[in-house]
């Protein structure tokens, strides 16, 4: 599936740094070049919206033959989603695309968004579509059921043209976010400021949080860098960072929906969201490296890498025999290459997704070959830089 252009609302949030405005921009210019008059792309962190209003904005766009508006970074405009719906109802010709922080709540905005906006959340890279960008090797997308059923057939076609265990350990350290092709170099200087301008600024943006609550929230990142993935003992980590315990859980999950966590859950039905989560990881190996300033060991990295590549389009959980519980179904221990199967023996359905690795024997599969798979919505323009995946949701 691609993203559908035609509708006339479509909202695209995603972490910072993940690609939402060289996506625009790359739409923009791969497809409407020849109509620059009936284009505008417009930054919301602009002075000029400090003094003029959206709605003022697109009328005098559409008065001048405007058909395509393009917002980007919405949430830092105040009263964005009562606006965009106005625009939506007064100007029924105009196609509207905004990007938006993945804290933004569409939901939640004072305007009833619910049966105007197709949502679609941009993802980071996924191990093989890193693979691509960088070394140009494209390689089909796997399907979990496929892979646990036939990894040694599928492994064969891409040892042929790379060697994974080298790529891999660089996906793990600079490949999730497209801006490594600027400069590898300045990659971990580029991430900490990413993360930085995402405390700063798009997070009070959008959960009106004051400056105390982001000191707290660096001091809780901070914290985690040096024991995720961590078992949390919610009362003593509230008292690290000086915070209740409510404020505490309020701030993990304000993390995670930011897409800096991944607060892994047991499989306990109806759990509730204030309720301590299982186990807290950071969102992607990236990260992990980042913020422990590459102190972090390989088993984190390894959990962190298999939990982010599957956790999008599966459901991914606690188990008590082993490291995680996919599906409901699939029982997964992670570990090296030596790793033994005797704390999944007798386990149904049970997996060793086993790091340095190149084939697969038996239950035991490559771990890289986990980021072969992702992601259900494809948007690729001929000739670009970049390509993206998208989960796809249709606000309802």
């Amino acid at each position: 599936m691609k993203i559908n252009w035609e509708n006339r609302l479509i909202a695209i949030t995603g972490a910072r740094g993940v690609g939402k405005t060289t996506l625009l921009l790359q739409y923009i210019k791969e497809n409407l070049n020849e109509v620059p008059d009936e284009v505008i792309y417009a930054n919301m962190d602009d002075l000029y919206f400090a003094k003029n209003t959206l709605v003022d904005f697109a009328d005098e766009f559409v008065k001048k033959g405007g058909k395509y508006l393009f917002l980007d970074e919405i949430h830092k405009y105040k009263n964005w989603s009562q606006e965009i719906k106005n625009i939506y109802d007064y100007f029924p010709d105009l196609k509207i695309v905004v990007t938006g922080s993945s804290a933004l709540d569409i939901y939640r905005g004072k305007a009833d968004l619910s049966r105007r906006a197709i949502l679609y959340k941009l993802q980071g890279l996924s191990f093989r579509e890193f693979i691509e960008l960088k070394y140009n090797h494209h390689f089909p997308v796997l399907e979990l059921n496929d892979l646990l059923n036939n990894a040694s057939k599928l492994i064969f076609p891409i040892l042929e043209k790379i060697k994974p265990l080298k790529l891999f350990g660089e996906y793990l350290q600079i490949g999730y976010y497209p801006f490594f092709n600027d400069g590898e170099a300045e990659f971990q200087i580029r991430l900490k400021q990413t993360v930085n301008h995402l405390l700063d600024s798009d997070l009070p943006s959008v959960e009106k949080i004051d400056f105390n609550a982001v000191h707290y929230l660096r001091k809780l990142i901070a914290i985690l860098a040096e024991i995720v993935p961590y078992k949390p003992n919610i009362v003593n980590l509230s008292q690290q960072v000086g915070v209740s315990r409510e404020t505490l859980l309020r701030y993990l999950y304000l993390l995670e929906k930011a897409d800096l966590l991944i607060l892994l859950q047991t499989g306990t039905p109806g759990i509730s969201k204030m309720n301590k989560p299982e186990k807290i990881y950071f969102n992607n190996p990236n990260l992990v490296n980042s913020l422990a300033d590459n102190q972090s060991n390989q088993g984190t990295l390894r959990e962190t890498f298999f939990l982010n590549q599957l956790h999008v389009l599966h459901a991914v959980n606690g188990s008590e025999k082993s490291d995680f519980l996919v599906d409901d179904k699939y029982t997964f221990e992670i570990g090296v290459k030596n790793k033994s199967r005797k704390q999944i023996t007798g386990i149904e359905n049970a997996y060793v997704a086993a790091d340095n690795i190149e084939y697969a024997r038996q239950n035991k599969i490559p771990l890289w070959l986990f980021g072969f798979f992702v992601l259900n919505v494809f948007f690729y323009c001929p000739g670009s830089t970049f390509i993206f995946t998208f989960p796809h949701f249709t606000i309802r």
